[in-house]
């Protein structure tokens, strides 16, 4: 039975109808279910024949039907509503009201409510932390106005729903990004005779952190391709990215054995496909005949070179621009540099040595001073130890040492 709450001046009932959709019990439901129950009680307290939670899909500016009462088949259909560039801004800023009601704007009854005969249409945003996260409406078959108090009630429920869909998205995306992430980085390192290699990998406890990684592998010379980089973004979105990037490289170092041709070939991929990433990244081939490597750096952080008759210190190789920003008129460059005898070179993301509220100086200052010749393994946990310790980093931490030492 539906309850009648026309009566506005009835301030019982409406504290009534309040305490049930805040009510704290329903924070114990699974995430899935707490959209579902908000639904049918909004649907029941505002005596509306339809209801349903339209997820916002930022990057191909959908709203995407993902629980509904009364009309079920649009959420089993999946049914996608494209919204245009301007919506998500729009609503988040107040440049349009925010209750979308089709009494006042008949372009709120979108196609696929008015397939279902649905005269009446209102929908409020569902906001948290200022972001869009999609669109709650309620709908009925005859015309009606709705009051003041009905959009107050629907506004907390949009609320409430926006809440537990962030909470729950946040816990997905971020086992999914760091599972992501583990299952790209190499399983074993290569065995290379003359020295070791070793590496690191943390990721960091902001929720928003996903595109560090490195890489090593044995190339058709015998030749070893290192890599170590940062896609510039955040997320589940900059994991899926360096996934991309990782292959990419891979593909373009079969090509070629010059590492500057290599990033070269990956910024022009970047640049075409991934139109707004960008990513730091430095690519080296190791020579274990010579002892050397050859390296091209594209906006990333120079290694650490730590030798026995001096102090550690940032390797002196020019550094070119990022990927991503466009295949510049300037040449990338390859530069040679010696792993010295009994020596290390340690390659790293800044996630090592930024911290908030510091200068990245002070950090690499420290990283030179932990970094000293030794076995590849035991300079990775002298370096995770002095400059990580037991305190999780914010952000993702990646750290490869290769090293002539013991």
């Amino acid at each position: 039975m539906r309850l009648s709450v026309n009566s506005s001046d009835d301030a019982e009932e409406r504290l009534r109808q309040i305490e049930l959709v805040t009510d704290t019990a329903l924070a114990h439901l699974e995430s899935d279910d707490l959209p579902r129950e908000m639904l049918h009680r909004v649907s029941t307290l505002l005596n509306v024949d339809t209801a349903a939670v339209m997820r916002y899909e930022p990057a191909g500016e959908l709203l995407v039907a993902t629980a509904a009462v009364g009309i079920e088949d649009e959420v089993r259909q999946n049914v996608r509503v494209h919204t245009g560039p301007a919506f998500a801004q729009a609503v988040a800023s107040g440049r349009r009201p925010p209750i979308l009601d089709s009494q006042e704007d008949p372009s709120v009854l979108r196609p696929v409510f008015q397939e279902h005969g649905i005269a009446t249409l209102m929908g409020a945003p569902m906001l948290a932390g200022g972001e869009i996260v999609g669109v709650l409406y309620i709908g009925t078959y005859d015309t009606r106005r709705f009051t003041e108090h009905d959009v107050h009630l629907l506004q907390l429920v949009a609320d409430r729903i926006a809440l537990a869909i962030r909470a729950s998205t946040t816990r997905a995306e971020r086992a999914a990004t760091e599972a992501l992430q583990r299952s790209l980085l190499p399983t074993r390192l290569p065995a290379v005779p003359g020295i070791t290699l070793d590496a690191r990998y943390v990721s960091g406890v902001d929720p928003g952190v996903g595109g560090d990684w490195y890489d090593v592998f044995t190339l058709p010379s015998g030749h070893i391709g290192i890599v170590i980089g940062d896609v510039v973004g955040s997320g589940l979105a900059a994991a899926i990215i360096m996934g991309r990037l990782r292959s990419a490289l891979r593909a373009y170092a079969l090509e070629t054995e010059d590492p500057a041709q290599v990033l070269h070939k990956l910024d022009r991929k970047v640049t075409h496909f991934e139109p707004n990433a960008m990513a730091t990244v430095a690519y080296s081939i190791y020579v274990p005949a010579a002892a050397i490597l050859h390296i091209s750096m594209a906006g990333h952080l120079p290694p650490v070179i730590g030798t026995p008759s001096c102090p550690s210190h940032l390797a002196q190789v020019p550094v070119d621009p990022p990927v991503g920003l466009g295949v510049t008129r300037r040449k990338r460059r390859t530069s040679v540099l010696a792993v010295p005898d009994d020596g290390v070179v340690c390659f790293f993301t800044d996630g090592l040595v930024e911290r908030r509220h510091r200068s990245i100086d002070v950090g690499l200052e420290q990283l030179c001073g932990a970094v000293s010749p030794a076995p590849a393994g035991a300079v990775c946990t002298t370096v995770m130890n002095k400059l990580v310790g037991t305190e999780p980093p914010t952000d993702d931490v990646a750290l490869l040492a290769i090293s002539h030492s013991g």
